[in-house]
């Protein structure tokens, strides 16, 4: 009888930024299948989501891929639940409002690779700092691009798992990189990407080297934060035709940045200058092709005669792909179009 290894994943309930948690259930003659992975639960008393006196809280399977890092073993991502089975209030996901999978997300997922020895990234002098960025981004060669054997290495257990990975790249700082995931249907995006995190963090154990996803881990310096940037269409983008469509659905984010800011991620401030290729966090402004824009309106979306996507460049490597989706759903569909 063969048994399969089932690694069912859930975000836990710290704040400002959830981590990941999972566990191991094994099951004999497992089919592959997300309807026959069961419910389970968990002790949350120990994430930051239940008091001690009534600690359960429950794992809804809501996607499945195989796990190529484990013989017989699979990746099950979860939402958390209370125990009357209701969404539990660290449970983004289940505030996503696309029932239809009408809105499409790719998500740009930066992080920096960080030694645990020398609490810098890989590639930094255990004191003072390498040269200024610039070489760095899409490098080769040992003198510009750090950790490479990780980032491969992730790509392939990523493809090998089925998620769709759309590239990768070494970024503008040194030990920087980014990998892009997209989906039709903002759930799903926000499921690769957990487990693109998930995945990329348990090859990190094996080399002994951290995964940093925090938006300006080297503080006030000179060097780039990372982001999550957040690509997204729905059937109106896609089919415009027109440049007043576009106009108004970027100018109906105009009146909730501080919502949009409130869900990008903790510490946003401290990448949100206006510096770096960035937008200052209390403003609002969109344009074609803008790196320093809030929004940019992609230069290929205006040369495929205005039918496309639209980037908001403000979510931060560190933020909840799941309420990013959720934030932006809400206010494109204030757009009177």
């Amino acid at each position: 009888m063969a048994k399969a290894k089932l690694e069912y994943i859930w975000l836990d309930g710290y704040k400002p930024t959830q981590s990941l948690r999972s566990k191991t259930k094994i099951e004999n003659d497992f089919s592959g299948k997300l309807e026959d992975c069961g419910m389970w639960s968990f002790d949350g008393s120990s994430t930051e989501q239940a008091p001690g006196g009534s600690s359960d809280c429950l794992l809804k399977p809501v996607y499945i891929c195989s796990d190529p890092q484990r013989k017989n073993g699979y990746l099950v991502m979860c939402e958390v639940l209370n125990a009357d089975g209701t969404p539990h209030e660290s449970n983004g996901r289940a505030t996503i409002e696309d029932d239809d999978n009408d809105f499409w997300f790719g998500f740009e997922q930066e992080y920096f690779l960080w030694d645990p020895e020398t609490n810098r990234p890989m590639g930094f002098p255990a004191n003072g700092y390498p040269a200024p960025q610039g070489p760095y981004y899409c490098s080769v060669g040992a003198n510009n691009a750090f950790g490479r054997e990780i980032v491969e290495e992730h790509l392939d257990v990523c493809l090998d798992a089925g998620l769709n990975v759309e590239g990768i790249n070494a970024e503008v700082a040194a030990g920087q990189w980014e990998f892009q995931i997209f989906a039709k249907g903002a759930a799903e995006a926000g499921d690769q990407i957990w487990i693109a995190r998930y995945l990329l963090e348990r090859i990190g154990e094996k080399y002994g080297v951290a995964i940093n996803w925090h938006c300006k881990p080297l503080g006030a310096t000179d060097w780039n934060g990372s982001g999550m940037h957040a690509n997204f269409s729905n059937t109106t983008l896609r089919t415009a035709g027109n440049k007043e469509t576009y106009d108004i659905i970027c100018q109906s984010f105009a009146p909730y940045v501080a919502e949009h800011i409130a869900v990008y991620g903790a510490d946003n401030h401290l990448r949100l200058t206006g510096k770096h290729e960035t937008q200052s966090i209390d403003q609002f402004s969109y344009g074609i092709s803008d790196r320093g824009a809030s929004i940019r309106i992609p230069i290929a979306t205006v040369d495929r005669g205005w039918k496309g996507w639209l980037e908001d460049r403000r979510p931060n490597s560190a933020a909840d792909p799941y309420k990013v989706a959720a934030r932006i759903i809400k206010t494109v569909k204030t757009a009177q179009v």
